[in-house]
């Protein structure tokens, strides 16, 4: 699996109380690094939505991230968990 590199997450409160976080990061062999953002209302059930953090970069490896994030439980747990982490809910 490719090297996956957190540069830099958070999570907050909205003004509706929902968890709203993100985790920018980079992945070995990707022209570009991703943001996912999360979205909670109870901190348990999560919606993600995935995109290039800053200049556009290859769609083919956008699409088979995003796949990737969809099926590898482990890696959407970790990129969250940097976003809980940095935040003030973190441990």
């Amino acid at each position: 699996m490719s090297q996956v590199r957190i540069e830099r997450a958070d999570m907050k409160r909205d003004e509706s109380n929902q968890f709203v976080g993100y985790t920018v990061f980079s992945i070995d062999g990707h022209a570009a690094s991703y943001e996912i953002t999360f979205l909670s209302k109870n901190g348990r059930d999560w919606d993600y939505s995935l995109n290039f953090a800053g200049e556009p970069g290859i769609e083919e490896q956008f699409m088979q991230l995003d796949e990737r994030i969809e099926t590898d439980d482990e890696l959407f747990d970790d990129l969250l968990d940097a976003a809980i982490d940095a935040s003030e809910f973190g441990e």
